[in-house]
């Protein structure tokens, strides 16, 4: 299984991203969009316990159809602190894909990798970690600024930092929709990362990997907590 320390303090939290981040891979374009597998993963929380739920959805990237999946739940061990959510997040997380029984593939996460103020979002914190190619797909565009795309599926514009850095794309998925906002987490390229996002969203604003595995993640929480209103009933 694999495993993460959680730091003792915000000061340690940046410490370890900014180590990590120099072993992100950017010069890879990843798995051909519509090839292969493609895992969705997403936590839900409830923050009254301290409970997070994490889901792994597999899809077939050609059908859609669901291969595998799994859920892990675990207990919340870093404050929440913006910029820092992955040190929540990804203990579970990693349970489980590990519990998986197939080969994750490209892996599409609720959130960022390039477009983090630190560069280093979820997206890239999962990728060094497990070596995987993951890429972001979040539902704002947190710090960054944008123009508004096209209004067909498939426009795109640039997510922007300050100094003129494109880290991401404010992409539509949908005619007439708002755009999510697809940025590159490890061993992948930008292009090959809004290609996937669009074959994963043929008909809805999020790519059903993560649709999927909201809708997991929020099962499992429910039945974890539950399970705990019941233990400390008895």
């Amino acid at each position: 299984m694999t495993t993460i320390r959680t730091p003792a303090d915000e000061a340690e939290a940046r410490a370890v991203q900014d180590e990590l981040r120099e072993r992100v891979v950017l010069d890879e374009e990843g798995p051909a969009a519509g090839t292969g597998l493609v895992t969705g993963v997403d936590v839900a929380y409830d923050d009254e316990r301290d409970i997070v739920a994490a889901a792994a959805v597999v899809l077939d990237a050609a059908t859609l159809a669901v291969v595998d999946e799994a859920t892990a739940v675990g207990r919340v061990a870093f404050p929440y602190v913006p910029g820092l959510l992955a040190f929540r997040e990804i203990p579970t997380v990693l349970a489980a894909l590990d519990a998986l029984t197939s080969d994750p593939g490209l892996v599409v996460c609720d959130g960022y990798g390039r477009a983090h103020p630190r560069r280093f979002g979820l997206a890239s914190h999962l990728g060094v970690l497990t070596g995987l190619p993951v890429i972001g797909v979040a539902k704002n565009p947190f710090t960054f600024s944008y123009e508004q795309p096209g209004p067909r599926r498939g426009d795109f514009s640039p997510l922007l930092a300050d100094d003129g850095e494109e880290v991401g794309r404010a992409l539509r998925t949908q005619d007439g929709v708002k755009p999510v906002f697809v940025s590159v987490g490890h061993r992948t390229g930008l292009d090959a990362a809004c290609a996937h996002t669009l074959r994963l969203a043929p008909e809805f604003r999020l790519p059903e990997t993560t649709r999927r595995a909201d809708t997991l993640c929020r099962q499992a929480l429910s039945a974890a907590v539950e399970a705990t209103g019941t233990a400390s009933g008895d």
